[in-house]
């Protein structure tokens, strides 16, 4: 439909597509700023006090993202703390880990790493956002940027933008990251993306173009075969993480699907993997803790201790700049998810 017949029908576009600024006023969220985002029957929401990652998502009213128990949660004193990062890792449809770490912490030469990195935690400058047709397309854009900075130390810019249009399906993340310092710094990240139920359930199922499956450690040994499927739930279970040999489109892709076809509801995920030439996934059928994480990155689910001791540690130069792209679209009905699969399992 174009913009003019578009506007015979709606009084304001408000009534299909929109972004909010909130303020979040309960609990342990208190005081956290964001932006309620609404495209059709695409909803979510991005933490502008958490280094603009979205916390919530849902299509057709359906829940799609895991949230951890302490549940939905501003900035914390504890946030970066060692092992009391646990109980701010809220989740979220996803998060960022980095920039100068990320699984888990570490000390090295007096300094600490804490787990998954300091940049999760930190609050969006120069936030902006618009919605506004360019042609017959209703844009809606966000963005803002977030700095990892230390006093003689690194100083790393992350500049995030967000574009979705109306009537599609489809949310475009775009990252640049620069070092504005004057020397090499060390840059790791990892996109957490995690995904619950009711969209996540028994039966839910990935398709990865994976070369092989390693396990990261002795809980995970002996579960590869079912990486790619979820199971019901179990009391007490370890977490599982995969680590996956994965293959890129020509054009330098990868494409991940997971779909609930009980519900007709897949999602496609694809990154650049340029920069990100790591692929993780970290499996939890604990009951309570009932998860699926995604997580490409430019560095090892073993962290920065085990890339120091390899000297395989990644770094950006002075002034230097890097550029990751995650798109995230909606599969709806079987012949969509069928499709997403064909065309995974054709670069196998």
């Amino acid at each position: 439909m174009d913009k003019k017949e578009l506007l015979k029908k709606a009084g304001s576009m408000q009534q299909m597509a929109y972004i909010r600024p909130i303020v979040f006023d309960e609990g342990r969220s208190r005081g956290m700023k964001g932006f309620d985002v609404r495209n059709g029957a695409m909803s979510f929401c991005v933490l502008a006090d958490k280094c603009m990652d979205i916390g919530s998502f849902s299509y057709r009213g359906i829940n799609m993202n895991f949230l951890s128990k302490p549940g939905l949660q501003g900035r914390n004193h504890y946030d970066t703390n060692g092992q009391e990062a646990l109980r701010s890792i809220m989740g979220g449809f996803f998060f960022t880990a980095g920039l100068e770490n990320i699984c888990a912490p570490y000390t090295s030469n007096g300094k600490d790493y804490p787990m998954h990195g300091r940049i999760r935690t930190t609050p969006a400058e120069c936030v902006h956002y618009d919605c506004r047709f360019e042609g017959d397309d209703y844009v809606l854009s966000l963005g803002g940027q977030m700095r990892e900075a230390e006093l003689f130390g690194e100083n790393l810019v992350l500049r995030r933008e967000y574009r979705t249009v109306y009537g599609s399906k489809t949310l475009t993340m775009t990252d640049e990251i620069e070092n504005q310092s004057f020397r090499s710094e060390p840059l790791m990240i990892l996109y957490h993306i995690n995904m619950g139920y009711p969209f996540l359930d028994e039966g839910t199922r990935l398709c990865i173009p994976t070369r092989s499956v390693k396990a990261r450690d002795k809980a995970s040994e002996g579960h590869e075969d079912l990486y790619d499927v979820m199971e019901a739930p179990k009391d007490n279970e370890p977490e599982y993480v995969f680590i996956h040999d994965v293959v890129r489109t020509p054009e330098g892709t990868v494409p991940v699907l997971i779909a609930n076809e009980d519900l007709g509801l897949g999602l496609m995920i694809e990154y650049s993997a340029q920069n990100l030439p790591y692929f993780m996934e970290w499996k939890s059928i604990a009951s309570g803790d009932y998860v699926i994480g995604l997580e490409p990155a430019n560095s090892s689910v073993y962290g920065r201790a085990y890339h120091e001791k390899e000297n395989s540690l990644h770094s950006l130069k002075p002034f230097g700049k890097e550029r990751n792209t995650l798109t995230f679209t909606l599969l709806d009905g079987r012949e969509e998810i069928a499709g997403a699969v064909r065309r995974i399992e054709a670069l196998k």
